[in-house]
């Protein structure tokens, strides 16, 4: 029943999802407010527990702290994966591409899922947190929109993807003594919708339509006539321009 497929679906929502965080700044300030660093905001795909595991171990700051845990930095993960019966579509619905003067692609209705993200930042002092959310939550008002190439192969088909904003939350992680580091996290949650797609068939393109015509009677049908439709020339490629040749065959004059 089943045949092997695979369009990269949930991969390539998790890198479109990740490419919209990478190339945040925090930019630091003396008295005067002159500016005197900026510093890219590292991102990457992690649970926000592995994070705050890794800063507990080592939460002075000491001279052999790893790069990897320096603040600020962001991490974002997929939460939940559910079925989205509102967008749901019947499902014989399709749509087709022109492969060749021959052929087409077709793609069936595909099966509506929301996937809730998790964004986490992590800063020492509120002043970096703040910076990035404050470039992040302008462009969802709530929504912000995606366009995307679902299929690797046909990078002539977009869709366009919806991703909101529902909800902002701050956590400031301060225990143990003066000297220790704080941790503040403002996590972000968010809710995409995405499709997925079976498997693409192919098909030939119909270059002949015929109509019947019948006299309806009481006792039998009788047909009187058929109307025959080709493109001309008969061997035309879909995308050009071209007429059509109407044959009618009549049975009774």
């Amino acid at each position: 029943m089943f045949s092997y497929f695979y369009h990269q679906r949930l991969r390539k929502t998790v890198a479109s999802f990740g490419a919209l965080f990478n190339n945040i700044y925090v930019i630091r300030k003396d008295s005067t407010g002159k500016s005197i660093s900026q510093v890219k905001v590292p991102l990457a795909y992690a649970p926000k527990e592995k994070y705050l595991e890794r800063i507990r171990e080592n939460p002075d700051l000491d001279a052999d702290t790893q790069v990897a845990i320096k603040l600020p930095r962001m991490s974002f993960e997929i939460t939940s994966l559910t079925y989205d019966p509102e967008r749901k579509l019947p499902k014989m619905n399709n749509f087709s591409r022109v492969a060749t003067n021959s052929s087409a692609n077709q793609f069936f209705a595909p099966a509506p899922y929301l996937i809730s993200f998790q964004l986490s930042i992590y800063a020492k002092t509120q002043d970096d947190a703040l910076q990035i959310v404050e470039q992040i939550i302008p462009y969802f008002n709530p929504q912000y929109t995606l366009t995307i190439k679902p299929f690797a192969e046909y990078p002539d088909i977009k869709e366009d993807v919806p991703l909101t904003i529902q909800a902002v939350s701050l956590t400031d992680e301060f225990e143990g003594q003066l000297e220790q580091r704080r941790t503040i996290i403002y996590t972000i949650e968010f809710l995409m919708k995405i499709n997925f797609y079976g498997p693409i068939s192919d098909k030939e393109i119909i270059r002949t339509a015929l109509v019947d015509i019948y006299q309806m009677n009481v006792d039998s049908d009788a047909r009187i006539e058929t109307i025959r439709v080709t493109p001309d020339p008969i061997d035309v490629s879909p995308d050009s321009d071209y007429g059509f040749n109407t044959d009618i065959i009549k049975y009774f004059e």
